[in-house]
């Protein structure tokens, strides 16, 4: 079902913003009217990273009228992977102004206002207050709560998505949607509290071509939303598994809705999630292993890591020996384990994985980066083969 467009179309298109977008007035559904709210709409785009860079791109080059780039960091080497609004010229440079540079080269007509600020609890209303709509691209929880937060106080939609290894999540939340439509938050796919630490691209890796495909559907929902067309995803997760080629809905219901009472798409569950994972800190690991009460521990990076070191005592198991046999290694754990990673993702993709198979498993919450914070003198060893 279509909403209402957000905003009021322009009263007209320059001559040469209409030749650049002919193929949009073709579009049934969209066409020249549509193109007017596009130009008149004020998306802000959060992050201008692996998914804000195809997102922002989409959007100029479809005739958004002004995009708001908010962004901390400076472009690195290592971002042009998947990050493709930079390119290597742009290393060291701040990513908003990069953006705008190549977003005024697409669409001179679009108006870019660069923020190079780190977005946070307390300005985020200040930062958003004059969009239309909202589209999350940032790399922290963290973050991502404090958009969702100021949003709902704007009473603005959200396009949300994740991208993380060969997997991808996209869906829109609103707290404030037109009449008849049920409220969908953030806390309805991920309560407070149950995200638990969230993984770094650097930490687990990234395929940089889905990347381009979750940008460009979200860049889609924003399209639809101002336009007013087709259907978009608020009530439903789509679910997206890049390496199998498989994409799937899950109907998302809002919070406290009793099962019969119809949601933003229908009558439906919140998707389960996996239970907590158990983990220890640094001090505690480092105290087990002062009173020789420590369990085993096995590190799960790549062999290439352990250069740097490892915990003393800890026995080397990468992270797919783990995933491809569990059972194999639960035959020869007497007792609980812990896992360690550099900062924690894959210990925890291992700990999952082991307590399937009946393994009391236990991350080292922030993994060695934690540790080698609470322990500056260096207690590291190789590991064992």
């Amino acid at each position: 079902m279509s909403l209402p467009p957000l905003v009021a179309p322009v009263a007209a298109l320059s001559e040469n913003e209409r030749a650049r977008t002919a193929r949009h007035a073709s579009l049934a559904g969209l066409g020249e009217l549509g193109q007017r709210r596009l130009r008149a709409a004020h998306i802000a785009v959060i992050g201008a990273g692996g998914l804000g860079s195809p997102v922002l791109l989409a959007l100029a080059a479809a005739g958004v009228g002004t995009l708001t780039v908010i962004d901390d960091d400076v472009v690195e080497a290592s971002n042009l992977q998947r990050q493709v609004i930079h390119a290597l010229a742009d290393v060291g440079e701040a990513k908003v102004d990069s953006a705008a540079r190549r977003i005024a080269g697409l669409s001179p007509e679009t108006e870019v206002r660069s923020l190079g600020t780190r977005l946070d609890h307390a300005n985020a209303q200040d930062l958003l207050a004059d969009a239309d709509l909202v589209i999350d691209g940032s790399d922290t929880f963290d973050t991502r709560e404090a958009v969702a937060a100021a949003c709902e106080e704007l009473a603005i939609p959200l396009v949300w998505g994740t991208v993380q290894e060969f997997a991808a999540q996209v869906t829109v939340f609103w707290g404030a949607p037109p009449e008849g439509i049920a409220p969908v938050r953030l806390g309805d796919l991920y309560p407070p509290g149950s995200a638990g630490f969230v993984p770094t691209c650097a930490d687990v890796g990234v395929l940089g071509a889905l990347c381009l495909q979750v940008g460009g559907v979200m860049a889609i929902e924003a399209i639809k939303l101002v336009a007013g067309i087709g259907e978009p995803l608020l009530g439903r997760v789509l679910v997206i598994d890049g390496l199998r080629a498989r994409q799937r809905e899950v109907p998302l219901r809002p919070a406290g809705l009793p099962a019969s009472a119809p949601s933003a798409s229908s009558s439906a569950t919140t998707p389960a999630r996996p239970s907590p994972t158990p983990e220890i800190s640094a001090t505690e690991l480092a105290g087990a292993l002062t009173a020789g009460t420590a369990p085993t521990m096995i590190d799960v990076r790549e062999q290439h890591e352990l250069a740097n070191g490892t915990i003393p005592g800890a026995h080397h198991l990468p992270l797919g020996a783990v995933l491809a046999d569990p059972a194999a290694f639960a035959q020869s754990i007497g007792g609980p384990v812990v896992v360690i990673c550099q900062a924690g993702g894959r210990a925890t993709r291992a700990a999952r994985s082991l307590t399937s198979v009946g393994v009391e498993a236990i991350v080292l919450t922030g993994g060695l980066d934690a540790w080698t914070s609470t322990h500056r003198t260096g207690r590291l060893a190789r590991a064992d083969a």
